[in-house]
């Protein structure tokens, strides 16, 4: 299975699904990835035709550091998905 996570305008990750790996040829990334866009973008009737900018993401973290989750951000500079940070104080 392949993993791939929708990203906003601002980089950060509002939803996140799977894919077969034959619908990404194979699953190795990062050959994988415009293959499983192209499925997930796809207008013709064997792809989802789901909208947005959809990356790659590995649930074992072997790359762009970490597995995505919602309210993760994308850093397109060093290629990896950051956790989201907490500021919030800690209770008494």
């Amino acid at each position: 299975m392949a993993h791939f996570a929708l990203v906003d305008s601002l980089n950060v990750v509002r939803e996140v699904i799977v894919i077969g790996n034959d619908d990404c040829g194979g699953g190795t990334f990062p050959e994988s990835e415009p293959i499983g866009q192209a499925f997930i973008n796809g207008p013709h009737p064997h792809c989802l035709a789901l909208e947005g900018h959809w990356l790659q993401t590995s649930y074992s973290g072997s790359f762009r550091a970490c597995f995505a989750g919602i309210g993760f951000t994308y850093d397109p500079a060093l290629d990896v998905f950051l956790p989201p940070t907490t500021t919030e104080a800690p209770s008494a």
